[in-house]
């Protein structure tokens, strides 16, 4: 039994270090700035590793999903906490929103979830560069939608979510956003460790292998496929959703293809079918993306150009398919499973 706690009381310590942290000034806004930026994209390396690697699919329209979580959990909290033109008088005092908050992030995940319901429906019969092209489409249909709706700014953008964040940091002095992005992985990591030794986990990796060896085996891939496909599409709306109170502004514009490249750059980039690959290519893509900052717009040669030689060279990824309890195997021990 105690050794089951360890891992939940080192996350636990992990999050009291660093609140305390912040707190006593040790890290500035820019050092929580760049770990709320990590944390995220280990959420949507991660994710998009149960559909590309686990499932061994190919889909690009990652940053479509995202798109829906940023705006679904915008809309839903300034709704709730904030005087706006549109919808009008706040229903709820802002001194509730560090409790409601968790119910708007679970609004950006349900919504993306139910995109990629839609998305996945049709591509039941299609695989490889079938299904790239229908997520690359969904990503553009669901960005062009959203620039035609003035409701929300259109391409102009949505604001108010600062108010919120604000709302937060009035009822208790802390780093909000670096709280409930390390919760979100914290999350997502467990849900998708869950998820993928579970049976239908079974199931999705037995589509990666032969889809019709698993259909004969008695596999229900489109139920696979579904299930793959929705957990992977909320995950990535509750990446958007975190995403856009980070910035207190979201935009058409933050979710285009290079968004969608980037998921791809760390899911090759740890390997396929690794939630620990995914985990350290997430760090490490972040980092790169700070030094890369002084060549601005050519840091989008600098990512598409280290795809390519991770195809030639290392397509198999830093860590292949192999977790970090392969390499170690005492490590073992700590995990549950089941």
């Amino acid at each position: 039994m105690g050794k089951s706690l360890t891992v939940p009381a080192l996350l636990a310590a992990l999050l009291l270090m660093a609140v305390a942290a912040a707190k006593m000034g040790i890290l500035g806004q820019y050092a929580i700035t760049f770990l709320c930026s990590m944390g995220i994209f280990i959420i949507l390396s991660a994710s998009l590793n149960l559909v590309n690697g686990y499932m061994g699919e190919f889909s690009c329209g990652h940053a479509g999903f995202m798109a829906v979580g940023a705006y679904a959990s915008s809309i839903l909290g300034v709704f709730l906490f904030v005087p706006d033109q549109v919808f009008g008088q706040p229903l709820l005092s802002m001194a509730w929103s560090p409790w409601a908050f968790p119910i708007v992030l679970a609004a950006g995940f349900v919504a993306a979830a139910l995109a990629g319901l839609v998305v996945a429906i049709p591509s039941f019969k299609t695989r490889g560069d079938y299904l790239a092209v229908i997520t690359l489409a969904a990503g553009y249909i669901i960005k062009s939608a959203i620039e035609n709706v003035e409701a929300v700014g259109g391409p102009r953008g949505f604001m108010g979510m600062g108010k919120i964040v604000q709302g937060m940091d009035a009822v208790a002095k802390l780093p909000w956003m670096l709280v409930w992005i390390f919760l979100g992985v914290v999350f997502t990591i467990w849900i998708l460790r869950r998820f993928v030794y579970s049976t239908l986990g079974k199931g999705v990796m037995a589509i990666h292998q032969d889809e019709v060896a698993a259909e004969i085996m008695s596999v229900n891939t489109n139920k696979m496929k579904l299930i793959a496909f929705m957990l992977s599409s909320g995950l990535a709306g509750l990446a958007g959703g975190l995403f856009a109170y980070m910035v207190s502004f979201v935009n058409p514009a933050s979710f285009t293809i290079l968004r969608s490249t980037e998921c791809l750059v760390m899911v090759y980039l740890g390997g396929m079918g690794s939630l620990t690959g995914s985990v350290l290519s997430a760090i490490v893509f972040a980092v790169m993306l700070e030094f890369l900052k002084p060549l601005e717009q050519l840091k989008w040669v600098a990512i598409p150009l280290l795809l390519i030689l991770l195809m030639q060279f290392r397509p198999e990824g830093i860590m292949g398919n192999r977790e970090l309890s392969d390499i170690f195997p005492k490590l073992k021990r700590y995990y549950r499973f089941k």
